[in-house]
């Protein structure tokens, strides 16, 4: 591993107002490659995330862990002019502003982008929101399922008979996380050419529109709906001893190579299953026959014999047995917690060989850190001490 030091973030500071996941999950990419990030939070608290879910003694969740390590916390009353000034000469020497709240509220508490370019034209000011900040949405509250909903996502079905299921998984948030990432990386970029910062905005909404471009230009085009998991040649099919899943596509006769596989007699031979059009007309006979052939054989067995003829497939697993999987160690980090069981949780997913990944930190108690980030931020010790004493850190 190679010092934060020497990461290709190291020296971009970033104050980061974010709460739950969306600012999280990018504020902390940031920090693994090195950037110091220091979480504004607010007394009494701190971001809502710590006490959304706990623990059963009460201890704060692993969900809030997931998203927070390599930072410093600092709990500041921004509501008072003095904390407002101390936030002031923050932002002076800070590069990036990172938030993900409504869109009035950063100006309603004196923080918003005019204000803060004006104290420090070089500061990036990354805003991520629900629906964006104008338009119908834009007042919204902003959660990842409502996103689904709303741009389609939700509505893409294997089956049109399944009913309508929320994806469980955070799609969403975090994929407008790693687009307010690209958003900060290139206003950097271009900050170094001009010497000014500036707005980067990303929205759930948005996000999830880009998700889905191949299939939303489709629709805009006028042509039929693309929809992978509805492909004749694809679906999750039972071995003997679990699923597997197969994509039958792009090679010129994926069936006649599933057959050779299977030990089935070449279906692409019957004018049923003869052409593509053929196939997704017939697909659910076409399914069963597969089906019929892959219970024969466990999913081991299966996916050696479909690979043998380079046939896109893999067994079906738990998150669990992934995680326990020798190919998932490298993305497995550990971090001690005084006191707790270390954290484990996923590394970062960007490999830089050149620059591997530091040494991680486990998420920050609230105010961890604070008085050596604020010294850092050129903070005297005696203006520290009179903010705590008046109640404005805590």
């Amino acid at each position: 591993m190679s010092s934060p030091a020497s990461q290709p973030l190291a020296g971009i500071r970033v104050l980061d107002f974010s709460q739950i996941m969306l600012g999280p999950v990018a504020t902390q990419l940031l920090a693994d490659h090195g950037a110091d990030v220091l979480k504004i939070e607010r007394p009494g608290g701190g971001d809502i995330f710590r006490r959304a879910i706990v623990d059963p003694d009460g201890t704060e969740h692993p969900a809030f862990g997931a998203v927070n390590r390599n930072k410093r916390s600092v709990l500041v009353d921004v509501r008072t002019p003095e904390g407002l000034a101390l936030i002031d000469d923050l932002v002076c020497v800070a590069d990036v502003v990172v938030n993900n709240y409504r869109p009035e509220v950063m100006d309603r508490l004196g923080l918003g982008y005019e204000r803060l370019s004006g104290i420090n034209s070089r500061i990036i000011f990354a805003q991520g929101t629900g629906f964006g900040t104008d338009g119908a949405y834009a007042r919204k509250g902003g959660q990842d399922i409502l996103a689904q909903a709303l741009t389609g996502a939700m509505s893409h079905k294997a089956d049109p008979r399944n009913p309508t299921a929320i994806y469980p998984v955070s799609l969403a948030d975090y994929t407008a996380g790693m687009h307010m990432v690209q958003g900060i990386l290139m206003a950097l970029l271009q900050r170094a050419r001009t010497g000014r910062g500036q707005r980067v905005e990303v929205s759930l909404y948005d996000s999830l529109l880009a998700m889905q471009t191949m299939e939303a230009t489709m629709e805009l085009m006028g042509r039929d709906p693309l929809n992978w998991a509805r492909m004749p040649l694809v679906g999750t099919f039972a071995a003997a001893d679990g699923e597997i899943v197969l994509v039958g596509a792009f090679k010129p006769n994926p069936l006649r190579d599933i057959c050779e596989a299977l030990d089935m007699e070449d279906l692409s031979a019957d004018p049923s299953f003869a052409t593509m059009a053929d196939q997704a007309a017939n697909r659910s006979r076409l399914q069963t026959l597969i089906a019929s052939a892959i219970g024969r054989f466990t999913s081991t067995e299966a996916t050696h014999r479909l690979e043998a003829q380079d046939v896109l497939c893999a067994p079906v697993r738990t998150l669990d047995e992934a995680l326990q999987d020798p190919h998932t160690s490298s993305m497995i980090v550990e971090m001690p917690r005084s006191g707790r069981a270390q954290l484990r949780s996923v590394a970062s997913p960007v490999h830089l060989p050149d620059t591997p990944r530091g040494p991680h930190r486990p998420p920050p108690a609230p105010g961890e850190g604070a008085a050596e980030a604020l010294a850092e931020y050129g903070i005297a010790p005696e203006r520290i001490g009179a903010l705590t004493e008046a109640g404005v850190l805590a």
